[in-house]
């Protein structure tokens, strides 16, 4: 199988559900930053190979990332045929990232102040994450505003997986003894 198609380089592209669009369509759009978000926890993840973390912690970054694979594909006009709910994402889903985040803030310190993104390069890269994350919750948003359609667990998923990523850049800073960055005002 060639790795090119020559298909794209009139600006046109397919959707899983077999509709040709422009590359500009919001769905690429929203599948593109997807694949982003994918991305950068797989760059995270290439961090994390020396560092002292709960396998558990690893694992669960593991399978988000597959997921996100699948959250790609629905967003790109895949609907999977054994869903009857017409969407990969269940509240299951959305539960076990809560129970995840609530294990890991169990164990880190409270917080008392805005703290900056950065620290340790595999807490910077979920931090990354999160913004690109945010990104897709916020374009999510703008393509149902303007009529499209997207299973409301979907963007759930993507509200609290976004509100995962800070506990686990925070999680992998704690957990290899990085001190955050405190954000200081400069009028104080």
């Amino acid at each position: 199988m060639k790795i090119y198609t020559k298909f794209g380089d009139g600006g046109q592209t397919y959707l899983a559900s077999g509709i040709k669009v422009s590359k500009t369509d919001p769905r690429v759009d929203l599948y593109g930053s997807c694949d982003e978000l994918n991305s950068t926890i797989g760059l995270a993840l290439s961090f994390s190979k020396d560092l002292p973390l709960d396998s558990r912690f690893i694992d669960h970054l593991k399978s988000i990332q597959s997921f996100l694979f699948e959250i790609g594909s629905e967003l790109a006009g895949y609907v999977p045929r054994d869903s009857k709910d017409g969407t990969v994402v269940h509240l299951s889903d959305v539960e076990g990232l809560e129970k995840e985040i609530d294990r890991l803030m169990e164990v880190l310190p409270e917080i008392k102040f805005f703290i900056l993104p950065g620290g340790s390069s595999m807490a910077s890269a979920l931090h990354i994450g999160r913004t690109i994350c945010r990104r897709l919750e916020r374009d999510l948003l703008v393509y149902i505003e303007s009529g499209g359609e997207i299973h409301t667990d979907l963007r759930i998923y993507l509200n609290r997986l976004s509100d995962y990523l800070f506990a686990a850049a925070r999680f992998v800073n704690f957990s290899i003894g990085q001190e955050e960055t405190i954000w200081k005002s400069r009028t104080k």
